[in-house]
């Protein structure tokens, strides 16, 4: 009989250590580069052209190619400037609206290589990938669709020039490209008629030459417009979208629509949300003393990094081809903050507690562990749970972060934080909708020992990050 309870002991503790599933994927998933995408936070844009030159937003296509002749152009101060910034990567508008290239590309009459600048032998998008490898961040780049340059605009043929002048970017002459930025702007052709875009097979050109690349626009197909230049995400922000019968541009979904994503959207589609350092996208003299203040980038910072979205900030270079000093001092004092107000996590060395857990593996304390693929989740069928921190002694904060496990899907669709007052009772101190990867949530400053976080999902939670903060610089709220 001895034997027999010994036995029955050794099975019952393989059962106990028997490996836990984790969850299905629930809905739309990301692929892993945009997971990846989404993971760099924050890029630099940088708008520089004729524009630059000549102080127009959108170039008319007629200017003469010698304005573009920077004096001084030094895309290493770009690319070490965004670096300390705390930028992952850069974006660079290799081609705007004008049709006006920044690369010698062969099938235009309107680039660099007809500018007198290095008589004709200079070629920014080199110079810039070649300084972000240098620096160890990622190139990106703009081309716009319309032209108003080109002959062949508003017929069949530009579709053919378009794709070849894709191709030249992205055929490995510049290495890796991360991000390929399209717009729908369209515009009349010389013909009168407007272009009909093959975006099939545009996204076909880029993702043969670069298949990781993530493709933004209106649509994606790699992340999605926020809907305004503002740097607001929505509140509530699902990086799921519905694009059927919609096409970038004139065709896009509602602003309210990619402000927010859709609930239950059939692709994953996350939101990207460009905001410029100054009130135009070109760098004008005339806007050197209108650098967005330390306070409004923070802000920016919180509703769109906060709040489930890529924040791409634009800085551009001024006419002697440099990043102007008013714009990098900014920055700089951006990156202080940041890592001022997030340097102590106060729920470091809290204890978590979870009214239900999957199992061996998925306990809540992965949310504290600070491995991003390690993450507490509930049983299957378990929507709706609540985890409570116990912090370490009484801590002041008036930020709380979380984080959940997208490359599963996005699944929770509501939540509310509570802290235990010195009464003993649960006060609730916020009500907010949907999490994502990063989800920043400012709250009234508050002294507690105990945290609740109470979730509704459509699907088991998983939640890999938790942190409590204090921000005395921004007097950001909702």
């Amino acid at each position: 009989m001895r034997h027999y309870v010994i036995i029955a002991a050794g099975l019952a503790a393989l059962a106990g250590c028997a490996k836990v599933t984790p969850p299905e994927p629930y809905g739309a998933i990301p692929l892993p580069q945009q997971v990846e995408w989404q993971k760099m936070e924050m890029n630099m844009f940088a708008h520089f052209g004729p524009n630059t030159f000549t102080g127009l937003e959108w170039g008319l296509g007629t200017e003469a190619e010698d304005i573009f002749n920077p004096s001084s152009l030094d895309c290493g101060q770009w690319a070490s400037i965004a670096k300390a910034a705390g930028f992952k990567g850069i974006i660079i508008t290799g081609k705007h609206h004008d049709g006006f290239c920044l690369w010698p590309n062969p099938v235009s009459t309107h680039t660099v290589a007809q500018s007198p600048w290095k008589d004709g032998k200079g070629d920014v998008l080199k110079e810039l990938s070649d300084a972000c490898a240098k620096e160890g961040i990622k190139f990106g780049v703009y081309v716009s669709p319309w032209d108003r340059n080109d002959p062949h605009y508003g017929t069949p043929e530009y579709n053919d020039v378009y794709v070849k002048t894709l191709e030249t970017v992205h055929d490995g002459r510049y290495g890796e490209v991360f991000e390929q930025w399209f717009d729908g702007a369209n515009g009349e052709g010389p013909n009168g008629k407007k272009q009909v875009y093959d975006w099939p097979r545009f996204h076909e050109t880029v993702l043969k030459y670069s298949p990781k690349a993530i493709m933004f626009s209106d649509t994606g197909p790699g992340c999605r417009w926020v809907g305004n230049e503002s740097g607001v995400a929505g509140r509530t922000n699902w990086s799921t979208l519905n694009t059927k019968g919609f096409t970038p541009g004139a065709g896009a979904p509602p602003v309210d629509t990619l402000n927010s994503g859709n609930v239950h959207g059939a692709l994953w589609h996350p939101a990207e949300t460009d905001v410029s350092i100054r009130p135009g996208w070109f760098w004008r003299e005339s806007e050197n003393d209108k650098v967005k203040s330390l306070k409004k980038l923070l802000g920016i910072y919180y509703t769109s990094v906060g709040r489930n979205s890529l924040l791409l900030l634009n800085v551009p270079p001024d006419n002697r081809g440099l990043i102007h000093p008013a714009d990098s001092a900014r920055l700089m004092e951006f990156k202080a903050a940041i890592d001022e107000i997030f340097k102590d996590n106060l729920s470091d060395g809290a204890k978590a507690k979870a009214s239900n857990s999957r199992g061996r593996g998925f306990g809540p304390g992965n949310i504290l562990d600070g491995n991003y693929d390690s993450y507490w989740a509930t049983a299957d069928g378990v929507n709706e749970a609540s985890v409570t921190f116990n912090l370490a002694g009484e801590k002041t904060f008036n930020r709380v972060l979380i984080q959940e496990y997208i490359p599963l899907g996005q699944r929770v669709k509501s939540f509310t934080i509570e802290a235990l007052g010195a009464d003993g009772q649960w006060k609730e101190i916020a009500r907010e909708t949907t999490i994502g990867y990063k989800r920043i949530v400012p709250v009234e400053k508050i002294t507690t020992s105990k945290v609740r976080v109470n979730i509704s999902a459509f699907a088991p939670p998983t939640i890999n990050g938790f942190g409590l903060y204090l921000d005395n610089i921004s007097e950001y709220s909702d």
